[in-house]
Parts: C-alpha cells; sequence; structure tokens
C-alpha cells in the first residue's frame, strides 16, 4: 500500500502529538503507541496499492497551506470499534491541491478520490464505544493549523520520501 499524505508544521505536529499523548495517558487507544519513524500526524490526499507516483510539480506552490480543524469524525471499524480523527475542513485550496494531484496519478482507492475523500487526521483506532466517549471529553477540539509539505509513504518498503 502507498499512500501520498500532506505534513504539517511543528506546531501544528505538537498539538495532535499532543492528542495522541492525552489519550494514551488515559490508557486508551492512541496513535502514541505506534512508535516507527514514519508515524506523525497527516492528512492522507490518496491511497492505495497500486498508486502511481505523482509527477515532481504535484505540490508546486501548494504550500503552506492553511489546516482548518472543524471538530471530531468517528469510522466503523470493524464489529464495535471505531477510528477517532480531527476532521479538517475541505477549503478551496486544499480541494485544488486534491483534486491537481488526482489529475496526475493514478491506482488510488475509491475512498480517496475527489468527490467521496473526507479528510481528516486519525487520533486513535480500535476504540470501543465506552472508550469513544472517553476520548471525546479529553480532546480540545479547536485548532487551526499549517501544512507545510508532502511525503509518499510505502508500506512495502517501510519507506517515506519528500515529494
Amino acid at each position: 500500500m502507498r499512500s501520498i499524505e500532506l505534513v504539517f508544521d511543528d506546531d501544528t505536529e505538537s498539538a495532535i502529538r499532543a492528542d495522541w499523548v492525552r489519550l494514551a495517558g488515559a490508557g486508551l487507544p492512541s496513535l502514541a503507541s505506534h512508535t516507527g519513524a514514519s508515524n506523525r500526524p497527516h492528512l492522507t490526499l490518496a491511497a492505495g496499492a497500486e498508486l502511481s507516483v505523482p509527477p515532481l510539480h504535484a505540490f508546486e506552490g501548494a504550500f503552506p497551506l492553511a489546516a482548518a480543524f472543524s471538530g471530531a469524525q468517528v469510522f466503523a471499524a470493524g464489529r464495535d470499534k471505531y477510528v477517532l480523527a480531527r476532521s479538517v475542513v475541505l477549503t478551496i485550496p486544499l480541494r485544488k491541491a486534491h483534486q491537481r494531484l488526482h489529475r496526475g496519478i493514478g491506482g488510488a482507492v475509491p475512498q480517496t478520490l475527489p468527490g467521496a475523500w473526507t479528510p481528516h487526521v486519525t487520533l486513535a483506532r480500535r476504540l470501543t464505544g465506552e472508550q469513544l466517549g472517553q476520548a471525546m471529553d479529553l480532546l480540545d477540539l479547536k485548532l487551526d493549523g499549517r501544512m507545510v509539505g508532502a511525503r509518499l509513504w510505502d508500506s512495502s518498503t517501510k519507506s517515506v520520501t519528500g515529494l
């Protein structure tokens, strides 16, 4: 699986990592427990096993890009399990960057295509319903930030390449 992701400036990344730590500190599932070097807060623009590498100019002039967060999102993740994420507002500049990227690549899974994509930053996976309620009580969802770069993650080689 490959994914093309936007990454945040230091202040925004620190705020999201603080969410991870707060959840972990309460004994809840959190991305803080994933300590791999590639694990950092990000916004996935495209993903897929056959995802092609974008052209070099795909993000030319796109950064910095404002990141407006607008609360939480919950995704079903199997029987009685959920993913908790910060919702990212699909601003016009973000929508245009997403659409421009997809015009230059192929192989993306349907849920990352323009018109179907739900922009978000994952905070925790495999939460139960009860844990989800606890997690929501811990989060201050007021946050504005900036995206400052893009990367390609390749799970088969466990490598990150800056774009």
